[in-house]
């Protein structure tokens, strides 16, 4: 990232000390140890509070369509895709087998109800419609599946196809899981979905069908809004799991629990540990405009850089900060076009010269290039003003 823009300003916060991460404290926590592999994350910073072997690469099992809701919400963000779309099911995604909402070849299903069906009740057949709506073909959408986890710097994933089915080659990890969660929750439409418990689809049909969350955590915890389950025999009983309480969201995963009962179990455990011992200070929401920079040869003369994600500090409970300034680094001579959403810049936040947290910084808006008329216009307006 090239430096044109560095902008210092303190945060006045009250007074204390950052807390140190990833201690030997947090190390010999006595949790997730019925499971192969487990993690457990602050949503806003990454930061890692647990952590149980998790990059060995493993099955995910139906956990895989935490990537498929990604892609999904990634089309809605932009307006590539709507909720009140129709999506029509095909002769294969109609064959899917186990978990499944029975959708039959032909038969059309808003984009709404068919994620609906992928968040709640785990449905292959409308994750494979999905696929086939948003990409032409499922393996085009694995294929855009394993690009978005390439994106995200995720090298231990490699998806076979939509679902998480029985597959060879198919695998992921605890940690990979909780970095596409915590992309995934940038929309925060999505627990929309993975919140509900009870459902129902074709609600005015002869076929009414009633879904119920394969994730019981979402009824039985306070705070649970999501994620998603998973079990094949390869895999075991498997989680990610996510909740918020007073402000903090915290991502929970693991894989290869013997039961479901030791599944939710150990999740409930790393969740209580999570809340009980930390605590997040908000800096700022997501879409925050941060400043307007100048834009050459563009239809605007300005493009507002705003936050690509929520920013926040993680400490232990009860510790307070202070001295934390933020700097702002963004790309020099911009030129436009600029695309909405276009990584433009970066917001580091620093104590006593040790990074905190990067944050990427995005185009508010569109930025067009301007017509010869208009930079005619503005010259001779400079010209006037002289």
């Amino acid at each position: 990232m090239r430096k044109v823009l560095s902008i210092m300003l303190s945060i006045c916060l009250v007074l204390g000390l950052i807390a140190p991460m990833a201690s030997a404290e947090e190390q010999k926590a006595k949790l997730a140890e019925k499971a192969s592999s487990a993690i457990v994350i602050e949503r806003d910073t990454g930061e890692v509070i647990f952590d149980k072997n998790s990059n060995e690469k493993l099955p995910p099992a139906s956990m895989t369509k935490i990537m498929t809701m990604l892609l999904i919400m990634d089309a809605i963000d932009k307006e590539a895709l709507a909720y009140e779309d129709v999506v029509r099911t095909s002769e294969y995604a109609a064959s899917m087998g186990g978990s499944q909402i029975f959708l039959e070849p032909g038969e059309e299903m808003t984009v709404r109800d068919m994620l609906k069906a992928i968040a709640v009740a785990s449905a292959n057949d409308a994750s494979v419609a999905m696929a086939e709506h948003i990409a032409g073909t499922e393996e085009e959408f694995v294929s855009m599946m394993n690009q978005r986890a390439a994106d995200l710097g995720l090298k231990n994933t490699n998806f076979m196809n939509t679902n998480g089915l029985p597959a060879e080659n198919h695998y992921t990890t605890a940690y990979d899981l909780a970095m596409i969660s915590k992309e995934l929750l940038k929309y925060e439409d999505i627990t929309q979905f993975t919140g509900i418990y009870e459902d129902y689809l074709r609600a005015d049909t002869e076929d009414k069908f009633w879904l119920v969350n394969t994730n019981k955590l979402v009824k039985f915890y306070p705070g649970v809004d999501g994620l998603k389950t998973g079990f094949t025999r390869e895999a075991m009983y498997c989680l990610t799991a996510t909740a918020e309480k007073n402000g903090m969201r915290v991502i929970t995963v693991i894989m290869g629990a013997p039961s479901p009962k030791e599944r939710n179990a150990q999740i409930t455990s790393m969740l209580d540990y999570a809340f009980s011992q930390y605590q997040t200070h908000k800096l700022y929401d997501r879409d925050h405009i941060l400043a307007d920079v100048e834009v050459n040869k563009g239809d605007k003369d300005t493009v507002p850089v705003v936050t690509s994600e929520s920013v926040s500090i993680l400490t232990k409970k009860g510790i307070k900060i202070d001295d934390v300034v933020e700097r702002l680094e963004v790309n020099s001579n911009l030129h436009a076009p600029i695309k909405q959403g276009e990584v433009i810049g970066t917001l580091f936040i620093e104590r006593e010269g040790e990074i905190l947290s990067e944050t990427p910084l995005i185009a508010g808006d569109d930025v067009y290039e301007a017509s010869w008329w208009k930079l005619f216009k503005r010259v001779i307006a400079k010209f006037g003003a002289a």
